[in-house]
């Protein structure tokens, strides 16, 4: 079978498992869509009082777009290019999940994720930003939305690759996270989003 149906596909599913809404249903026999932003990620589940389900969402959502891309790169060891091509499924999946009728989360912790597996230093270096930016702000969405537009930066002076596909990533998976933090953009510039650690569930 195709190398390129099968990982696209298996990419696609691992980033549709929406562990947030599982791990809240589970846990705590709520939906967690009907919390907050109504937000499946870590942080509103984090901001729904279950901060350990939090932290598990966060690794989880990593862990399953990570996985992906191993995969790909596993069935067709040498092709970036579909590397790339089951990053940008994975992260599809998350924010548009088939179970959930196509409504998923902002991408942040599963762009994580498949930056590790396709350039690691490029994932360590966003890292850092958001992790400075939370720091000094203590708003994550700030951080997440920085984070996404240096993404490319980073990226490409790693990986010097420069085919359609690996510029269709290395582009549009930071755009769709600035795209998904709209509301929040909205709020930022309003004076009136949340700080992590407020207490509020805004994000």
């Amino acid at each position: 079978m195709n190398p390129w149906l099968i990982s696209i596909a298996i990419a696609y599913l691992l980033g549709s498992i929406p562990f947030g809404y599982l791990l809240i249903r589970i846990f705590k026999k709520q939906d967690i869509r009907t919390f907050g932003s109504g937000n499946i990620g870590a942080t509103n589940v984090a901001r729904s009082g279950a901060k350990g389900l939090g932290i598990a969402t966060l690794l989880l959502d990593l862990g399953k777009a990570y996985t992906a891309v191993v995969i790909a790169r596993h069935i067709a060891p040498g092709n970036y290019d579909l590397a790339v091509a089951a990053a940008i499924a994975a992260i599809l999946g998350h924010c548009f999940p088939i179970w959930l009728g196509f409504h998923g989360g902002k991408g942040v912790a599963s762009a994580l994720g498949v930056f590790l597996a396709l350039t690691w230093p490029s994932a360590l270096g966003i890292l850092a930003i958001f992790i400075i930016i939370v720091m000094l702000t203590r708003y994550v969405s700030l951080a997440s939305v920085i984070a996404a537009a240096t993404l490319p930066v980073f990226a490409f002076y790693f990986i010097p690759l420069r085919t359609p596909i690996v510029i269709a990533g290395f582009l549009g998976i930071p755009l769709l996270i600035i795209v998904k933090h709209h509301a929040n953009i909205r709020r930022l510039l309003a004076g009136t989003e949340s700080r992590f650690g407020s207490g509020k569930a805004a994000a």
